[in-house]
């Protein structure tokens, strides 16, 4: 299960940011006025498991783009305009999760769903986990030192309800479902916004044989990833741990076997 997060109908409302802390019992988050868009929090963090990213940009566009504002300027059959590009960013539940690799407590554990969580009665706060996320998702809490992030609501999993970010979002920009349904649906969606001449929409996280094993949280974008604050090409950054075991194993015989000549030709 997961989620497919259409941003060319998100409206920026952040109904799935109050839903989502409604529900879990996520902290406020300071509600800090960025200053670089109509933004207030920020990105993910402990406090924000789902963060409604506000991204302006200025361009000569043409009549089909989504959330096209115009400035009255005309051209032909272009207008100078800006648009707002509205995310709403979540964990991406990997298919390799590095962060489930690196976790020593089993804290961090893949669920009957496919999707990846935290408990945090478990967590011992090492901290392992956050440089191990390629997308920077996981971050601790400084008055406990726990980390959290997104369950895919999965106590309301549990009982046969979808997640609440999906269940508040008013333009089901946010869907949820069994990922090859969503999979299917997604490359529909491209394909029909291309025909509309939207020719940049593209999707992000929804390859299986990409560096993390496809993304269980996947994204429809309007521009290339980096323009959401999104890696272009995510690896997972336990990847070469196996190869790594086997030098060090290696290694260490080779020292353990030295050691012992070396304790025989001494004998002598």
């Amino acid at each position: 299960m997961g989620f497919f997060t259409d941003t060319s109908v998100c409206i920026g409302c952040k109904a799935c940011e109050v839903a989502c802390k409604e529900w879990n019992g996520v902290p406020e988050d300071g509600l800090v006025w960025t200053g670089h868009s109509h933004d207030n929090s920020q990105g993910l963090s402990a406090d924000t498991w789902r963060h409604v990213a506000f991204i302006e940009q200025r361009a000569t566009v043409g009549h089909h783009q989504p959330n096209l504002q115009r400035t009255g300027a005309s051209d032909g059959d272009t207008d100078q305009a800006f648009r707002w590009l509205m995310a709403s960013d979540v964990c991406k539940h990997c298919t390799h999760a590095a962060c489930l690799d690196v976790c020593p407590t089993g804290a961090i554990f893949r669920s009957e769903f496919g999707t990846v969580v935290v408990q945090a009665d478990v967590c011992n706060g090492c901290g392992y986990c956050v440089p191990a996320c390629p997308y920077g998702v996981i971050d601790k809490r400084p008055d406990d030192g726990r980390v959290f992030k997104c369950t895919l609501c999965y106590d309301r999993l549990q009982v046969g309800q979808e997640p609440a970010c999906a269940k508040a979002c008013p333009t089901d920009s946010i869907q949820f479902g069994v990922l090859d349904d969503l999979r299917e649906r997604a490359t529909l969606r491209v394909e029909r916004l291309h025909a509309d001449g939207v020719t940049e929409a593209r999707l992000y996280g929804h390859d299986p044989s990409d560096g993390v094993g496809g993304d269980g949280a996947f994204f429809l974008l309007l521009d290339e990833p980096e323009v959401y604050g999104l890696p272009p090409a995510p690896v997972v950054t336990t990847a070469d741990l196996p190869a790594m075991w086997r030098h060090s194993a290696l290694a260490a015989a080779g020292l353990l076997l030295i050691g012992l000549l070396s304790a025989a030709g001494a004998r002598r």
